[in-house]
């Protein structure tokens, strides 16, 4: 005869298994000029499993999302408005990341992700009509940002670190503007329920803000700073980032989280 289970640790096992559920991540980083960086680091911190593919290594993507609960895609080099001639390593990105709008699958796509996100959202990249935005500045939340799970808690007006020279010039249909500042509006936006684009980035370290910085001198030129002064306000920002924007990180990845257990 078998005994009765106890409802207790029937109902403790069951939450043992949810929460145990392995949350898949699937991030694409498109050069190795912008890795993970800090961003990884939070995203690991706050439990999700990383399954990172470096596409200037010669990492392949997944032909699908199938098997992974979120995605990021970062930035680079490259343009959104450039052919499959010219980056075919963009060709998969584009692909995963209609998958992802079509799935509402927890995305984060970042800088050359953002407009790759609005490319393929039906929205619209160009040349940044006032010539790029590089360095430390600030962008200002909407008022939709306010009831957004993800950006609603982040402070008025957060730091972030620019680095692009094509715009967003039109968001996807439908898509929910959360952050704008006054040299380009569309600076962060969410399509669906959780699929997210962010012009500026939020990855970075001195580091690789330096190394941009010596590799763009039209970008340098345009901000009408030097080097070492784009770097050190850079720099001086960066632990106020960390604040704001490792919680940030955490709140995307419980939207993740959330996503493997419904699959579960």
């Amino acid at each position: 005869m078998t005994p009765d289970r106890d409802p207790g640790t029937e109902r403790a096992t069951s939450l043992s298994s949810v929460t145990t559920t392995e949350s898949r991540l699937l991030v694409v980083v498109p050069s190795e000029t912008d890795p993970p960086a800090r961003l990884g680091q939070w995203l690991a911190d706050a439990g999700l499993t990383l399954d990172e593919r470096r596409l200037g290594r010669g990492d392949a993507l997944p032909e699908t999302l199938a098997g992974h609960d979120g995605l990021v895609v970062l930035g680079g080099p490259q343009s959104a408005a450039d052919d499959d001639a010219t980056s075919p390593e963009l060709v998969g990105v584009r692909a995963l990341l209609r998958e992802a709008v079509a799935a509402d699958l927890p995305t984060l796509a970042v800088c050359l992700g953002a407009q790759l996100l609005a490319d393929v959202g039906g929205g619209a990249v160009r040349r940044g009509a006032e010539g790029p935005e590089v360095g430390a500045t600030l962008v200002a939340k909407r008022d939709a940002a306010y009831a957004d799970p993800v950006f609603g808690p982040l402070p008025l007006a957060p730091d972030v670190v620019q680095w692009h020279h094509d715009e967003i010039a039109a968001l996807p249909p439908g898509a929910t503007l959360l952050a704008s500042n006054p040299h380009y509006a569309h600076q962060a936006f969410r399509v669906g329920g959780a699929v997210y684009g962010l012009q500026f980035h939020i990855e970075t370290t001195p580091e690789m803000v330096r190394a941009w910085a010596e590799h763009d001198r039209v970008g340098v030129a345009a901000s009408g700073l030097d080097v070492d002064t784009i770097c050190a306000r850079a720099e001086a920002v960066h632990d106020d980032l960390a604040e704001t924007w490792a919680p940030f990180a955490a709140r995307f990845a419980d939207l993740v989280r959330a996503r493997a257990e419904q699959v579960a």
